[in-house]
């Protein structure tokens, strides 16, 4: 007798939870806007005077770009200043210390060699990225 009513009151439960919910599909949680990166910009490699903020983009932009793993573990790196981890919004980088991370690496980002980002491309982005700060 109790199983008889133990499983109608589940059933009862659970009817009227289908009841409340509402009609097809729920709704998608809200997502970043993702930022696609630059295509890479014309000219010699090897040749400085480049656009930096295209190179960054182009070169850097899967990690750190909005949406990027980089950004994501940076912002939690700074959460307690209230920083954003976006590089390109920061202006304490200097462009020494940019090449210095990018040759060697830094916690969870990997060193990027010279035939991935040679060093004329590495002194624009570490340009761009410093706006002004020696």
């Amino acid at each position: 007798m109790r199983g008889i009513l133990y499983m109608t009151g589940l059933a009862m439960v659970a009817s009227a939870a289908f009841a409340q919910a509402p009609a097809g599909k729920p709704p998608l949680p809200p997502f970043l806007k993702y930022q696609m990166r630059a295509p890479a910009p014309p000219g010699n490699r090897l040749v400085s005077g480049r656009d930096g903020a295209a190179l960054f983009s182009n070169k850097c932009g899967y990690c750190h770009l909005v949406g990027g793993m980089g950004t994501n573990l940076l912002t939690k790196l700074r959460a307690p200043d209230h920083l954003s981890g976006l590089l390109a919004e920061r202006t304490d980088l200097k462009p020494d210390y940019v090449k210095y991370v990018v040759r060697n690496g830094y916690l969870a980002m990997p060193r990027i060699s010279r035939a991935e980002v040679t060093n004329a491309e590495l002194d624009a982005i570490a340009r761009y990225l410093a706006k002004g700060n020696k």
